[in-house]
């Protein structure tokens, strides 16, 4: 079985096909968030704070730390973010012990959070592009981490999933030049907004399939991309997370706090019967189920102790 290792001091999470659904909250990440740079610029870190501890508390497995905040005194992030990634992932991991995942695309950061870290993060990221794959491989080698390889490379993001598979096996067969095994690139297939692609969906549940069978690698993905753009997005992230769980998907990155779609684990009596109901009704309508099937499986086939690890905090819909 294909086993991603990441962890803390004193944690281990364990990303795999036999192994419970891993939840990575990236609520910790300035991008789009003016009030919280800000703050940063200013060396407050009262909400980064405030978001470690929420996350862990709603159920996440490890927190993504992202220090990309661009300061109005000193725009280039290669002087900036190397010593704030360092503070943070300082910061949080005397908080909470949970494992982290270190992301950024300052190849600098990246070094001086795995030289900062306690136990053995997630990098995050690595492309198919060229001097990506210079940068970062030889730092995945040097820490002996795992990484996260994105499926896009110098031609940009494909809308075809064969190209995507294409690069991801490229990264994966580059990895292994630097000593790197496959069980330590975790791929994301990126997930396209089913408002723009219709088969989107589709096309990630067969990549996803691919990738395990082909490769042997696990993969990520940002459940929420899906819903991008449209009314009842927890409706439709709640109805995409299932079903990309049934086709191999081994962990969801999100804005983990009480009530998103990541606190849907399936690991209680509720969330059981939510993903019950809703794979009949799937499999009415699309004739699919065997996707519907392996979800309900692989609950059930969980151990008890993670079957009735209780609720993480907030409110399920089930897309109807």
């Amino acid at each position: 079985m294909t086993r991603t290792i990441v962890e803390s001091k004193t944690k281990t999470a364990i990303i795999g096909f036999d192994q419970p659904f891993c939840v990575i909250g990236e609520r910790i990440n300035p991008t789009g968030r003016k009030k919280l740079a800000a703050e940063l610029e200013a060396g407050d870190f009262s909400t980064i704070e405030r978001d470690a501890v929420a996350q862990v508390a709603a159920g996440a497995t490890i927190l993504d730390i992202n220090a990309g905040v661009v300061y109005n005194s000193n725009p280039n992030p290669n002087e900036t973010e190397p010593p704030l990634m360092v503070e943070i992932l300082k910061l949080v991991q005397g908080l909470v012990d949970v494992p982290l995942c270190i992301d950024s695309s300052v190849p600098a950061a990246l070094e001086a959070g795995l030289a900062a870290s306690e136990g053995r993060p997630l990098l995050n990221s690595v492309t198919g592009e060229e001097d990506r794959l210079d940068l970062i491989l030889p730092l995945v080698k040097k820490y002996n981490v795992p990484v996260v390889a994105i499926s896009n490379d110098d031609t940009g993001i494909s809308e075809d999933p064969d190209v995507r598979f294409a690069v991801a096996k490229k990264i994966v067969e580059r990895a292994a030049d630097f000593g790197i095994p496959a069980h330590d690139i975790v791929v994301d297939p990126l997930v396209m907004p089913i408002g723009a692609m219709g088969t989107a969906g589709l096309q990630v549940f067969a990549l996803v399939r691919r990738l395990r069978e082909e490769l042997g690698v696990n993969t990520t993905c940002g459940a929420s991309n899906i819903s991008f753009g449209l009314p009842n997005r927890h409706g439709i992230n709640n109805a995409f997370l299932p079903m990309a769980m049934g086709a191999g998907g081994r962990d969801d990155q999100c804005d983990h706090e009480p009530g998103d779609v990541a606190n849907f684990t399936g690991k209680n009596r509720r969330e059981k019967g939510i993903i019950g109901r809703g794979r009949h009704r799937f499999a009415r309508r699309h004739g699919r189920r065997d996707i519907c099937d392996a979800v309900w499986n692989g609950l059930n086939n969980a151990p008890r102790k993670q079957r009735n690890a209780g609720d993480p905090g907030g409110e399920f819909s089930d897309g109807q």
